[in-house]
């Protein structure tokens, strides 16, 4: 079972990728259109031919669309590998990035073929008392939104930057928390929706364990006040908590509660709604009919106005997983539109099982992506992520409160939670880990289901990655270009990491992409820290010696 009953350090299993089959029950019909926010979407046009000679144009296609094109930036002196940094994005045709480097904060700023055009540095962030930095990109301009404590005030502000990463307005406090001391965790949150054009800023009083205060801000793309509200969340049960907090392209909040069962799997679970412009709360308690849930996880479907809600679930308390939930809640009619499971076939087990027992094949697996698509179907992205340890055994249940890539983190501190799985800063505690803990990150299991939530198609990415200091060549990234998914990730070959690119087309269908031009072995990547910044641009971190730099992927038409 992963890594469950491993006391001691794992070989290095490195099996060879494969293509793969396309998967099973292939009904995607075009036109394949996710859902990408400030992206152009493309569209499949098929002609009547036969199925096998379709399946043979779309791999042809897709493998000869992608032409990929890598540039480095040069390696800055100033930057080691443990400069803090934060992919911002593409403004003005710049690609921006945020670094924090012995008390100073700098935005650099590169062109296109990633050469560096200004390095201006941020002398209105604090060199002490910096909480926590955020950064929201559009085409011309980018906003700074930064927490920073003086004496016992928290200010949430903000600066508004250009496409050389130079002050355009002077610092402005959107909001403020008073505390009785100091604190190092993040008291604000700050949200965006998919579009963008609606932002809103939050804070979460828990002085009362029964019942939490919820303080919000809402404004639009110009960051022109929208309103305030304050709203009370009753929190009857002791191990009650707060999941993850979204916004929907009009400016409706939306977030879960749930109860776990002892500390274990959730036993209760609801959906809040705060609709705009309205001082109160919609609650829509969620049947679980003797079955636990795992970590739950939103995602807004701002096209068909719903809101999606899925995890893995178990049939006993830390039992093993035996398929997904799902959970469809329309704002429309304010009702739920869809509630259902999905039990794990045997085939697929054993396609992503890895070196588990068949039966316990996902209970190393964490649910990584959720995209849904304008028909209302959707695809699930799962990761196999487990650590063995010649110390202790790793158990999943110990990442109840936010699983290894993501989830609902903060801590108390003066009577405030700090609700915070939007934080960009990851890189606070990349160091900070137990050397004598080996991480692992295996096999990608992708899952795609219709509007009802019935299974169209599955597949597997083999892949099997470990590291004894710290995770962050692990794991991958999505690169969406509307027409296909690409699932970039690094791979031993010879002893040497390269960057791998798996291209995921909307039939299901898998191919490898050939090795990606210009890539150079002497570059490290951190893949799952990259950012998309235009619809065939992605630029990606990686480690050069001991410096930081960074790599622009673009695909370009042959």
């Amino acid at each position: 079972m992963g890594g469950w009953l491993s006391s001691g350090l794992r070989e290095n299993r490195s099996p060879p990728i494969r293509t793969l089959k396309p998967g099973r029950n292939c009904n995607f019909s075009p036109p394949y259109d996710v859902e990408t926010p400030n992206f152009k979407q493309f569209k499949f046009k098929f002609m009547s031919v036969s199925r096998p000679l379709l399946l043979l144009l779309a791999s042809l296609l897709t493998l000869s669309a992608f032409a990929q094109k890598i540039v480095y930036s040069e390696p800055d002196r100033e930057d080691t590998r443990r400069t803090t940094f934060d992919v911002i994005g593409k403004i003005s045709n710049n690609f921006l990035v945020y670094k924090y480097s012995r008390g100073r904060s700098y935005v650099t700023a590169f062109d296109n073929e990633m050469k560096q055009l200004s390095r201006e540095e941020q002398t209105y962030l604090p060199d002490e008392r910096l909480i926590n930095v955020d950064f929201f990109a559009y085409a011309d301009h980018a906003y700074v939104v930064y927490e920073h404590q003086k004496r016992n005030v928290v200010y949430c502000d903000m600066v508004k930057i250009d496409g050389m990463g130079k002050k355009l307005t002077e610092p402005r406090t959107l909001d403020t928390a008073h505390l009785s001391s100091s604190t190092n965790n993040k008291i604000y949150t700050v949200i965006s929706s998919e579009d963008k054009n609606r932002l809103m800023v939050f804070k979460i009083n828990s002085r009362n364990k029964s019942r939490y205060l919820l303080s919000t801000v809402l404004f639009d793309r110009d960051l022109n006040e929208l309103g305030r509200s304050s709203h009370a969340i009753a929190m009857e049960e002791r191990d009650d908590n707060l999941g993850q907090f979204h916004l929907d392209n009009e400016g409706g909040l939306v977030f879960s509660r749930f109860t776990r069962v002892t500390s274990d799997n959730v036993g209760q679970a609801s959906l809040i709604w705060k609709q705009p412009g309205v001082d109160s709360l919609q609650v829509s308690e969620i049947r679980l009919d003797k079955m636990f849930l795992d970590d739950i996880h939103i995602k807004v479907d701002n096209h068909n106005k719903r809101y999606f809600l899925t995890s893995f679930y178990t049939r006993a308390r830390r039992g093993n997983i035996e398929g997904l939930f799902f959970y469809v809640w329309d704002r429309n009619s304010r009702q739920p539109v869809m509630q259902n499971t999905v039990i794990m076939g045997e085939e697929l087990r054993r396609e992503a099982r890895g070196d588990a027992p068949v039966k316990m094949a996902f209970n190393d697996y964490f649910i990584r992506n959720l995209i849904v698509r304008r028909d209302g179907g959707f695809i699930i992205g799962a990761e196999a992520y487990y650590t063995t340890s010649r110390l202790n055994n790793w158990n999943r249940w110990d990442y109840l409160y936010g699983n290894p890539w993501g989830g609902p983190w903060g801590g108390f501190n003066s009577g405030w939670y700090g609700m915070s799985p939007y934080n960009n800063w990851f890189w606070r505690n990349r160091w900070g880990g137990n050397q004598a803990v080996r991480h692992h990150a295996d096999n990608i299991a992708i899952i795609s289901f219709d509007k009802t939530g019935k299974p169209e198609w599955n597949n597997v990415i083999r892949k099997s990655q470990f590291d004894d200091e710290s995770d962050d060549q692990l794991s991958y990234q999505i690169m969406n270009t509307g027409g296909a998914l690409h699932f970039l990730f690094n791979m031993e070959e010879k002893r040497t990491l390269l960057l791998n690119d798996f291209i995921l087309a909307p039939d299901g269908q898998m191919n490898r992409n050939p090795t990606l031009k210009n890539l150079d072995r002497n570059f490290e990547f951190l893949p799952r820290h990259g950012k998309q910044v235009s619809a065939r641009q992605f630029i990606v971190p990686c480690y050069y010696r001991n410096y930081i730099c960074f790599a622009k992927i673009e695909y370009t038409n042959p």
